[in-house]
């Protein structure tokens, strides 16, 4: 392309609210944490590799019946509250600023399980009911690729 020579209207996306495709047989409630699959779609939270954490689903939507990219969800980047998990694995104030780990769709961790699981985002801070996580994939995949 040559340079402009002219006004362009450039158009412009927030980034507040996103909408990406939803991963075959998968059914997801509104405020689940959401992660990016190796393949690029849309799955629920859960211990598995190869995905990163996008943010909170801000629907519910069923795409348990369809094939991969057959309904799409909107979903929501920026800090949410999940709960937090238990024992080794249970993220203090100590840990804000490191990464938060998936173990579910209502669940993040400390570790990474001995490399079962993807990264959720940042620890933004950590109060009695649950760990406050930054989601952003750019910074999620860089520190933690």
């Amino acid at each position: 392309m040559a340079a402009l020579t002219e006004d362009r209207n450039t158009p412009q996306s927030m980034g507040d609210n996103r909408v990406g495709l939803v991963a075959a047989a998968t059914k997801i409630f509104a405020g689940a944490l959401l992660m990016r699959n190796a393949a690029g779609y849309l799955v629920n939270g859960q211990t598995a590799t190869g995905a990163h954490g996008v943010g909170r689903a801000h629907e519910a939507v069923d795409n348990s019946a369809g094939v991969a990219g057959d309904v799409t969800v909107r979903f929501d980047p920026g800090i949410f509250r999940y709960e937090n998990s238990a024992g080794a694995d249970l993220i203090t104030v100590a840990d804000i600023g490191s990464v938060a780990w998936i173990v579910d769709d209502q669940t993040v961790a400390k570790t990474n399980g001995t490399s079962t699981r993807s990264a959720a985002g940042l620890i933004e801070d950590v109060d009695a009911l649950g760990v406050w996580v930054r989601f952003d994939e750019a910074i999620t995949k860089i520190a933690a690729p």
